[in-house]
């Protein structure tokens, strides 16, 4: 089997599905039983500081971090916080992912991120995207979604609101040359 974790999944013009249209998706695990990510340009009203006023009250967030938009990560368990980062520490609910990627679900993270003690760089999501065994194969198969490796560039770098359009033309495309018909050839 071959495994489509550390790729972005980047929603087709097409897609149907309110909760994904012109998504980029994070994949950080994908097995024999299923798939799991993150959306990584969906921003949500919350900023980084509410969010560690709500978490984790008392912690110290310095203005710039502070104005940090929060995403929504996938519909999957909207109250859970994963955090997508670079470099990657020694929290308890860390996962490297690899040379550039760590995800971290542990709350003591988030009394972290808002000051010089947290990662430098990050993604903050509410929430997942799952996919049952198959499901992620077969999306693909029916041109739900395109793929490409994930790089820090495109997750870190990039705008949020120009994530979507810049992987696109990370593929060597431009989103306009894109139907918004599905089919197969």
């Amino acid at each position: 089997m071959t495994s489509f974790a550390n790729h972005l999944l980047i929603a087709m013009p097409a897609m149907q599905d309110a909760a994904f249209a012109r998504t980029v998706i994070y994949i950080f695990e994908h097995n024999k039983d299923g798939a799991m990510g993150v959306v990584i340009n969906a921003p949500i009203e919350m900023n980084l500081k509410e969010m560690v006023e709500q978490a984790a009250p008392g912690s110290e967030v310095n203005d710039t971090k502070g104005e940090q938009i929060i995403v929504k990560g996938g519909p999957v368990s909207p109250d859970r916080g994963f955090i997508l980062h670079y470099p990657h520490g020694e929290w308890e609910g860390s996962m490297r992912l690899n040379d550039e990627f760590t995800v971290t679900t542990s709350k003591d993270i988030v009394g972290c991120i808002g000051n010089e003690r947290g990662p430098e760089k990050q993604v903050i999501a509410l929430g997942y995207a799952g996919w049952s065994p198959g499901q992620l194969e077969e999306e693909l198969t029916d041109n739900a979604w395109l793929m490409i490796p994930a790089t820090h560039k495109l997750v870190f770098d990039t705008p949020l609101h120009d994530r979507w359009s810049q992987s696109i033309k990370a593929l060597g495309i431009e989103p306009w040359q894109l139907t918004e018909q599905a089919g197969h050839a």
